[in-house]
């Protein structure tokens, strides 16, 4: 359902929002409230942490409906991006203690240290690089690798569960772990989108 989204879709809902209309956040967190909380939960590794950027993801949605641009790619991307930023946000301010430490407790060395921190950084964001990569795949991509990897079956019985050929399948596997290496490699789709420079 959140997958591919149309841009006719993304602009109607970016004028909707414009224009005010509660239902269409209400329809926007319908379709991609599980993407936000499963990237930020997988970043944060904390399930009030999490709920709380899903809450500031779509309040600054609500509030900046003009920061997206449709030129710039799906709305589904967008969410994911400011998902990202402020997952990040969130882990480099709650390990620097600015989230709730009180000063004497920034004196005793409760920060954290800077290269281990940026070592969580990369993890998180390939993590959720690799999540937004598995559900944004096309479909037989997807469910290729879901066999293989989470199931645990060989390229032939995937090709039999799938109906295809095995070359198919072995073609398939191959093009989806392509895709997945890319979460190292690169950040996730653009970590600084346009009209995202201040804090949520």
């Amino acid at each position: 359902m959140a997958n591919n989204a149309p841009p006719r879709w993304d602009r109607k809902m970016q004028q909707r929002l414009a224009r005010g209309e509660a239902a269409a956040l209400g329809e926007l967190y319908d379709r991609f409230a599980a993407l936000v909380h499963s990237q930020a939960h997988r970043m944060l590794d904390d399930e009030s942490a999490a709920d709380l950027v899903t809450r500031e993801v779509f309040g600054y949605v609500w509030e900046n409906p003009d920061a997206y641009d449709p030129k710039q790619g799906s709305m589904r991307s967008w969410v994911a991006r400011l998902t990202h930023r402020q997952s990040v946000q969130r882990l480099r301010s709650t390990a620097a203690g600015t989230y709730g430490a009180t000063e004497d407790a920034l004196d005793d060395g409760a920060r954290a240290d800077p290269a281990e921190l940026e070592e969580r950084v990369r993890r998180a964001t390939a993590a959720a690089r690799a999540d937004y990569i598995v559900a944004s795949m096309p479909a037989p991509l997807r469910a290729a690798l879901e066999l293989a990897y989470i199931q645990r079956r060989d390229y032939r019985q995937t090709a039999a569960d799938l109906g295809v050929t095995e070359d198919e399948a072995r073609r398939r596997l191959r093009l989806g772990l392509q895709l997945l290496s890319t979460a190292h490699t690169r950040p996730l789709e653009g970590s600084s989108p346009p009209g995202y420079g201040r804090r949520l």
